[in-house]
C-alpha cells in the first residue's frame, strides 16, 4: 500500500477514534491515535521538518478555529476542557493529524488556494456535522448554521494558509534522503 493510501486511511482512522472516543466522554483516543498516526507519518516523510512546521501551524489554526467556535458558544465540544472556550484536546489531536495531510494526499491543494478555501469552507463544517449526528461529540446551538458557519469561515482561512505553508516549506526544504547523500558523499 503506497503511502498516499496510508496517509489518507490512517487519517480517517484517527478521525473516527476522536469523534467516537469524545462522543464517549473520552479523549485518549484521539491522543493515541494522532500519535501514531503523527508518528508513522514523519516516518514515512521525506521531509519531516516540513511535516512538524505545519503540525505546529495547524495545532495554532485550531486553537483558533474551534477556540472560537467554542467561545461563540455556537458549538459545545464533548470531553472538552476546561475553559469551555479553548479547544478539546481531542479536536487539537484532529488538526495534528490533519497537517500530515497536507504534503501527501491533499497536495493538491497547495496549487490551488481557492479550493482549499472551499473545501474549508463547505467539507469541513460537515465533517463537525456528522460527529455530531453520529457520535455526539459534538453540539451546535439554535440555530445550527451559526456553529457551521464560524466553522466554515475559519476553516477557509486556515486551510488556504496551511496549504500555502506546505508549499512554501516543501520548495524551500531539501528531501532527506537527498540530504543525507550528499552528506554522505562529502564524508
Amino acid at each position: 500500500m503506497g503511502r498516499f493510501w496510508i496517509n489518507v486511511i490512517g487519517n480517517q482512522l484517527v478521525w473516527l477514534c476522536a469523534v467516537i472516543g469524545a462522543g464517549h466522554g473520552l479523549r485518549w483516543p484521539a491522543l493515541l491515535a494522532a500519535a501514531l498516526y503523527v508518528a508513522s507519518q514523519l516516518a514515512l516523510s521525506p521531509r519531516p521538518g516540513v511535516e512538524l512546521r505545519l503540525l505546529g501551524v495547524a495545532l495554532l489554526c485550531g486553537l483558533l478555529v474551534d477556540g472560537a467556535a467554542a467561545g461563540s458558544g455556537a458549538v459545545q465540544y464533548a470531553a472538552g476542557n476546561d475553559p469551555a472556550w479553548l479547544a478539546p484536546l481531542w479536536i487539537l489531536a484532529l488538526w495534528a493529524a490533519f497537517a500530515m495531510t497536507l504534503t501527501v494526499s491533499l497536495a493538491v491543494l497547495q496549487q490551488h488556494l481557492y479550493l482549499a478555501a472551499a473545501v474549508g469552507l463547505l467539507l469541513a463544517p460537515l465533517a463537525y456535522l456528522s460527529a455530531a449526528r453520529g457520535w455526539s461529540s459534538v453540539a451546535f446551538s439554535t440555530p445550527h448554521w451559526h456553529g457551521l458557519a464560524v466553522l466554515g469561515i475559519g476553516w477557509s482561512l486556515a486551510l488556504p494558509l496551511l496549504a500555502s505553508c506546505a508549499r512554501y516549506w516543501q520548495r524551500s526544504a531539501p528531501a532527506a534522503s537527498a540530504t543525507a547523500t550528499a552528506s554522505g558523499e562529502r564524508a
